[in-house]
């Protein structure tokens, strides 16, 4: 008997959108912005820019980022950044921005006055105001540069720490020094952001459970706003990637697992509350801030070399690539764009009225508020039990109804990874497994 996609293993990818930039392709004819969002809504929109540049590459990651650019390099790309966004501000006239987000990358590796310089081209956008979440390092979250984000009024700084145990650096191919990382932890918590995040990270070869806990437990001595707890995966054309020894198998399922299980125990002892299988919350943390952003049906505005924008109808961004050659041939690609092609939208996927089902009931259900029966249903005409197989996650007790939404269980958030991919369209399936990775 064939075993159901559920049965199998719990990590099988993270919905962190849909669909996935894999699924892109290019767009023939390459449509104008101001046609693609003509018939948007554009009252409460996401601004992400995005800045390609790390001091480091880590041995996982698959991001679309490259290390070693210097002040020029630098200067250049803002100069590019400052240019799509003159455009894209005549295309959406009148957009208004509910959130902002800036990453990469490390948008800190920038110095204070490139920083400078990133803050007034979101203000060119007239999205100064929005509540902003800004993407650190420990190496880079220096005094200097957070005093330039507390003035721009930055909410929220996310800083990847992934563990507290070197060994365990070592092995994820960070590089990462002890002295480094309090330092900047300090200077984070002097600079009194409203919201510290820390990523850490569970599965990593020879991590035992306990010394996962160690690393929550030194984390949470600085009593962060946010943590969010990663699962390791092994992408292809990553360092971790290229190693025959990195593999996913049953043993590491039931490792990561295991480390997810303890962890999640631990913050809930300790007052945290669970957003997301990944994020969790201090009990006593302001919500967000500001106008609200419903992922599910609010557009998103991504400027730079690896952004995404999407649409209710069109996906678009920059092509996909995370090896070091890729990236490269993505960011001289992108600094070569004339204003006219930065106006346009080149590389994309098309969203389907059934793919957009897909999207609003994923981006719900995926998170601990879950999917408001009445707006799913004032938005696509009927109940989405009715378009999508939900029965069979409410009958595995993974998905309850409860005071008009449909919304997740422990158990259900505990298997993210694999409800994600399970409610994906065959025809996206087949877009991302025949992607050409570079």
């Amino acid at each position: 008997m064939t075993q159901h996609p559920l049965e199998g293993s719990p990590y099988q990818g993270y919905t962190y959108s849909y669909p996935h930039k894999t699924a892109h392709r290019p767009l023939d004819p390459a449509r104008p912005l101001r046609e693609v969002w003509a018939d948007e809504d554009r009252s409460a929109l996401f601004l992400y820019l995005h800045v390609p540049f790390c001091e480091m590459r880590c041995g996982f990651c698959n991001l679309f980022t490259t290390t070693g650019a210097g002040d020029d390099e630098i200067d250049r790309y803002l100069g590019q950044l400052a240019r799509q966004a003159e455009v894209t501000h005549e295309a959406l006239e009148g957009a208004a921005f509910a959130r902002m987000a800036i990453g990469g990358g490390t948008p800190t590796l920038l110095s204070p006055r490139q920083l400078e310089r990133l803050f007034a081209i979101a203000a060119r956008l007239g999205a100064a105001s929005a509540p902003t979440s800004v993407e650190t390092s420990p190496k880079t979250a220096t005094p200097e540069r957070l005093a330039v984000l507390r003035e721009a009024g930055v909410r929220r700084v996310s800083m990847g720490v992934q563990s507290f145990d070197p060994r365990v650096t070592k092995t994820l191919g960070r590089s990462q020094r002890e002295v480094e990382l309090d330092r900047a932890l300090r200077a984070l918590r002097d600079a009194d952001f409203d919201v510290l995040n820390l990523d850490l990270m569970y599965g990593a070869q020879g991590q035992s459970t306990e010394g996962w806990l160690d690393s929550i437990r030194a984390a949470l001595e600085w009593d962060p706003e946010e943590l969010f707890l990663y699962p390791l995966y092994v992408r292809p054309l990553t360092a971790l990637g290229t190693r025959e020894a990195w593999t996913h198998d049953a043993a590491h399922d039931e490792a990561r697992l295991d480390a997810y299980r303890a962890g999640r125990a631990l913050l809930l002892e300790r007052g945290y509350a669970q957003i997301s299988m990944r994020l969790f919350r201090r009990a006593d943390a302001d919500e967000e801030a500001g106008a609200r952003y419903r992922c599910q049906e609010d557009g998103m505005v991504g400027l730079g070399a690896g952004a995404r924008s999407y649409t209710e109808r069109l996906h678009y961004a920059w092509p996909y690539a995370v090896s070091r050659e890729g990236v490269r041939e993505g960011i001289a690609h992108y600094l070569s764009r004339t204003p006219a092609q930065l106006a346009e939208a080149h590389h994309g996927v098309a969203v389907s009225r059934a793919d957009r089902v897909r999207r609003h009931v994923l981006m719900s259900i995926l998170h601990r508020d879950g999917l408001a029966l009445d707006r799913f249903v004032a938005r696509f005409g009927r109940d989405p039990r009715l378009e999508l197989p939900l029965s069979e996650l409410e009958r595995r007790g993974w998905l309850v109804e409860a005071r008009g939404r449909l919304v997740p269980t422990p158990a259900g958030l505990e298997r993210s990874d694999a409800i994600g991919p399970w409610l994906y369209s065959a025809e996206i399936k087949a877009r991302m497994e025949a992607f050409a990775w570079r």
